[in-house]
């Protein structure tokens, strides 16, 4: 009886469980096709990050482009559009995805750090691409404009003050109240970059300890430039600094750059070229920038021969330049041998600081014994190619044309603006073409202020992006206004970015599929004139990309989208679920020499928004 009564309750005991089985079963069946066939947008959590791995701010969880195909592929069945998207989540107010150090670790790169690798660009694959808007810091304030922003910023737009802690005795920067202030020191120069600049001038017995050397020094390159200060007190002189650091331990000193108003961009002297054509700099800077330029048998002062104009200037401020223990002259001598055989020569040398010059020919070259190292590049290796390409150790020699005429040929600075630069017949553009364009662009951009007139106040526009920069016209026409252009050649254009460079303007080649290397919130001002248009004929995504300018775009900035009707038809759809509809306006430009068809523009402004309650109300609508 025992055995019987005990055989029944194990019996019952085991169809207990089977029902309940089946009770889990069916439920997760009905939960899997809910979740399958039942519209809805993507959730709040879909897109921000989770502490357990899961990649942040992409759209992992629901790809991207199944989101917006289902939305707006067929507008007659699909009339209505979102009337915002998702929120990334405030812990990624600072994402810059191809410079993602936590997307690094999730793909499992292997990368090499003693070569910067880490410090290059590396970005998502499609379908891991972030799919929300990137919300500003609490407390986020309209920027300080210029010219007082090159003295001080908000803390609360770039709440980080560890650099004013570790650099608190080189005069880097400093934490008063709610602000920030740059009293422009900088690790060599602890009492000011313009009484550093001036000695610089004088090394080079300039006339009248001008640095611009009479408008013939322009364009610099700054290697390591911390917060740009070295740049900021060039502006005064005419000249222009392209201030370049990467994304390292000082993870915050671009964008305080840009935050000031100070021509400046992400990267690094590591493996692959910088993304300058050759040719692009007057003069080369380097202050306690601590880069090894021995590695690799000199292959970074090999990229900066590359850069460097004939004649240009390398001017080197470190303790292996007057330092004098065993380890220091070491440096010194196998520096100093290495630039000898590049057919460099010691121009000025003072205290701690010494200037190179670079040839102005291919004479020296002509004249070293044979097997010399480092070599000449093959004539086939084109030194004006820069996006992702890998460094090369080799000198690259003078064209014929600037070895004959031993200098660049350039007018000095302003008349180098609009004078034909020596390098157009590179691109078969003719003198009549370039002048023409630069006319057109006047226009346009007369017309441009002409609609946003009623918008703009004083001084609301500071750090410009010009996204498909053609010749630079856009640029030039700007300049009477107190504002600096990022010149932006995309990659199938890049050849042009030369031109851009002789004209006294800088800028950087770019590939519009993918991410652009700054911090969110930097630029007031984008024009994308066709890029919408070139990247679509790639089959990349205009959604992606309007994300993306979203971005780059600070509060209150303004976008100018000059493209086909059908286009900036497509694009209007999307102005309020990017919230750039607090001014908004269409036109019809007039034909002119550079219209492609049936051209339209639209200007839009992108408003102020995010602070704590903004963004959990808009997330939780997800």
């Amino acid at each position: 009886m025992k055995s019987t009564a005990g055989e029944l309750i194990r019996r019952k005991k085991l169809v207990k469980q089977v029902l309940l089985g089946l009770i889990v079963l069916l439920g997760l069946i009905c939960l899997y096709n809910g979740a399958t066939f039942a519209p809805a947008l993507p959730r709040a959590e879909e897109v921000i990050a989770l502490d357990d791995g899961t990649d942040p701010v992409i759209g992992s969880f629901v790809p991207k482009r199944d989101y917006f195909d289902e939305l707006f592929e067929d507008q007659e069945q699909n009339p209505e559009v979102p009337k915002s998207l998702p929120v990334c989540d405030m812990r990624y107010s600072e994402l810059i995805p191809c410079l993602d150090r936590h997307l690094i670790y999730q793909l499992k790169l292997k990368l090499n750090l003693s070569l910067m690798e880490h410090y290059e660009r590396h970005c998502p694959p499609a379908a891991r691409r972030y799919n929300c808007l990137i919300p500003p810091p609490v407390g986020y304030k309209i920027p300080i404009r210029w010219p007082e922003s090159r003295d001080e910023v908000w803390k609360a737009n770039i709440p980080h003050t560890h650099l004013a802690e570790d650099k608190s005795d080189q005069n880097w920067m400093t934490v008063v109240g709610e602000k920030i202030r740059f009293p422009g020191g900088g690790t060599h120069f602890h009492y000011g970059a313009d009484k550093y600049i001036t000695s610089i001038a004088s090394m080079l017995k300039f006339p009248g300890d001008k640095l611009n050397n009479g408008g013939n020094i322009r364009t610099v390159l700054d290697v390591g430039c911390g917060v740009a200060s070295f740049g900021a007190y060039l502006l005064p002189l005419g000249i222009i600094a392209m201030s370049l650091a990467p994304n390292d331990v000082h993870q915050n000193q671009i964008q305080f750059a840009l935050e000031r108003g100070i021509p400046s961009a992400l990267g690094v002297l590591g493996t692959k070229r910088l993304p300058y054509p050759s040719r692009s700099f007057e003069l080369a800077h380097c202050s306690r920038c601590r880069i090894d330029w021995l590695q690799r048998d000199g292959i970074l002062l090999l990229e900066l021969d590359r850069l460097l104009r004939p004649g240009g200037y390398f001017v080197y401020s470190s303790p292996e330049a007057y330092a004098h223990d065993d380890e220091n002259r070491r440096i010194w001598n196998a520096m100093h041998d290495l630039l000898r055989r590049m057919c460099w020569r010691v121009v000025s040398r003072r205290d701690q600081t010494v200037i190179w010059a670079k040839s102005v020919s291919n004479s020296c070259y002509l004249k070293r014994a044979s097997g010399t190292n480092p070599p000449l590049c093959s004539s086939d290796d084109d030194p004006d190619v820069s996006w992702n390409l890998q460094m090369k150790a080799c000198i690259t020699p003078y064209s014929t044309k600037m070895h004959k005429g031993k200098g660049s040929g350039l007018q000095p600075w302003p008349s180098r603006l609009t004078g034909p630069p020596p390098r157009l017949d590179e691109i078969g553009v003719s003198h009549d073409q370039f002048q023409e364009d630069t006319n057109t662009w006047h226009q346009r951009v007369t017309d441009y202020w002409k609609q946003m007139r009623s918008v703009i106040q004083k001084d609301s526009i500071r750090n410009v992006m010009d996204m498909n920069s053609n010749l630079g016209g856009f640029a030039a026409a700007l300049k009477d206004k107190d504002v600096w252009v990022m010149n932006v050649a995309p990659v199938n254009a890049s050849s042009k970015l030369k031109i851009i460079y002789d004209r006294g303007l800088i800028g950087t080649v770019h590939d519009w599929c993918e991410s652009f290397s700054t911090y969110p919130r930097t630029y007031d001002l984008l024009h994308a004139w066709s890029v919408f248009s070139e990247i679509e004929g790639r089959g990349c995504s205009v959604e992606d990309l309007l994300i993306e300018m979203d971005r780059m775009l600070r509060p209150e900035g303004f976008v100018i989208i000059r493209d086909k009707s059908t286009v900036v038809d497509h694009i209007r759809k999307f102005l309020a679920a990017l919230r750039w509809d607090g001014y908004s306006l269409e036109v019809e430009p007039k034909t002119d020499a550079l219209s492609l068809g049936d051209e339209r523009v639209v200007i839009a402004r992108k408003q102020i928004w995010g602070d704590d309650n903004d963004v959990e109300e808009e997330a939780a609508r997800f």
